[in-house]
């Protein structure tokens, strides 16, 4: 059902009011999301619009908050979170959702606002909403002339980050790169080597999935674009260990970071093992891997990863890494070290970071960046190569961090990768590096470092 929030049961209105309630006080919006589903018994279509509410709030929640302000000579200020998000939720629908007619909307959201705070609140949710759906929100910036002020107000971002993206990539390209922010993630498939490759994946997909749409990577040998399938999860080429899911950014760190038959190598902060499985595939299995991480529910999690991948040589190591008697080796072939960051890459799957973080967050995680490096540093044999990777894009935290680590470690020097996949990738400094609206993939920044004295 998706008439109302007076209606019996859970509706896709009110599964994404209580999602936003549950990231207003700290939830992740992707558990949150798949917790709330879980238990709503709702129809396919209805979990569809349901996620689609959810996810379009999060991004545009600065879009919509504009133009619910609009329509209230004396602002929202008193207005609390709860009713908010059912304006916030109205308001989505009749901006961005042609489908949806506006009355069901409106109706919809005045009833939630009627149950949580009564009649008088209500009707002044109606009022507000009926003059949004005459009148519409108000016109944006142009793009052209103001390229902050536009991605503040039409693609909703903090005021910081809009012109932290536009000192990244230029005014060509920063609203391009906000725009695909805001976009659905792209589900990538990484196929087995072991078992059978990309063409093995290709056909299990294809037979069981005839209405999928598959598409091969042109950069990585190992990388598939999935479209028209549910859940990746439920495919039987997932369950047989055919393929898993890793978005081409993070397959591409994997390549830049390589393995081979014989290696000691060291995944630190493994989490659950996409990269760890990587390069045990990559290795032909061959490679001893300490996947080490803090979490012992990851490492658990990254064991049934490996198990049902077949991928072999995995040791997880639950442990400190900055701790200076880390349970790890004296010494690795190489080091993969994917560092805590601010995410600003991934906004496509976690948009509540948009809000969540700030300015002075970037300072913060960079310092845990400069302090894992230093710790991982001496581990990487002479010889022997050390990869760091961040999924963001804020200077301080990719090429501003290399260079300080360069200059901190002069027996490390930067080097271009021996694997010809990744070539494409590389900027101008030799970083390898990923975005949304270039390359359909997670923001990734990632070094490759050898160790040579």
């Amino acid at each position: 059902m998706t008439r109302g929030a007076a209606a019996t049961g859970p509706t896709a209105r009110g599964v994404a009011r209580q999602v936003r309630a549950r990231v207003a006080d700290g939830a992740y919006a992707t558990l949150a999301l798949a917790g709330e589903l879980d238990r709503s018994g709702l129809s396919a279509a209805d979990r569809a619009l349901a996620t689609e509410l959810c996810y379009g709030v999060l991004r545009l929640r600065g879009r919509l908050d504009r133009a619910l302000e609009a329509c209230a000579p004396r602002g929202l200020g008193r207005v609390d979170q709860r009713v908010r998000d059912a304006l916030r939720v109205a308001a989505f629908q009749m901006l961005c959702l042609q489908r949806v007619p506006a009355h069901a909307a409106v109706n919809d959201a005045v009833e939630e606002v009627k149950r949580l705070r009564g009649p008088r609140l209500a009707g002044f949710a109606n009022a507000l909403l009926r003059k949004l759906a005459r009148d519409g929100e108000p016109a944006a910036p142009a793009p052209d002339a103001d390229p902050v002020a536009f991605m503040v107000a039409r693609e909703s971002y903090p005021e910081w980050l809009a012109r932290l993206y536009l000192a990244e990539v230029g005014p060509e390209e920063a609203v391009a790169f906000a725009a695909a922010q805001n976009t659905a993630a792209p589900v990538w498939l990484r196929a087995n080597p072991a078992r059978g490759g990309r063409a093995e994946a290709l056909r299990a997909i294809a037979a069981e999935r005839p209405d999928a749409e598959l598409h091969a990577s042109p950069l990585l040998p190992e990388a598939l674009r999935l479209r028209g399938a549910s859940s990746p999860a439920e495919l039987g080429a997932f369950r047989d260990g055919l393929c898993t899911v890793q978005d081409l950014g993070a397959q591409a760190v994997g390549r830049l970071c390589g393995a081979a038959p014989g290696e000691r190598i060291l995944d630190a902060c493994a989490g659950v093992g996409g990269k760890s499985t990587h390069l045990a595939e990559l290795a032909a299995g061959g490679a001893l891997i300490d996947a080490a991480d803090r979490s012992a529910r990851k490492l658990a999690l990254l064991i049934e990863h490996a198990r049902r991948l077949g991928a072999a040589g995995i040791t997880p190591v639950e442990v400190d890494l900055a701790a200076p008697g880390a349970r790890l080796a004296a010494a690795y072939d190489r080091v993969l070290l994917d560092a805590p960051c601010t995410g600003l890459g991934v906004l496509r799957r976690h948009p509540e970071l948009k809000w969540r973080r700030e300015a002075a967050d970037v300072a913060r995680l960079a310092a845990v960046q400069a302090q894992l490096l230093g710790a991982l540093a001496p581990r990487v044999r002479v010889g022997g190569v050390l990869v760091y990777s961040v999924c963001t894009v804020t200077p301080a935290e990719g090429a501003g961090q290399v260079a300080r680590f360069l200059e901190r470690h002069p027996g490390f020097r930067l080097e271009a990768p021996d694997e010809p996949a990744v070539a494409p990738l590389l900027d101008a400094h030799g970083l390898l590096r990923t975005l949304p609206h270039r390359h359909d993939a997670d923001g990734f920044v990632a070094a490759r470092l050898r160790r040579h004295a």
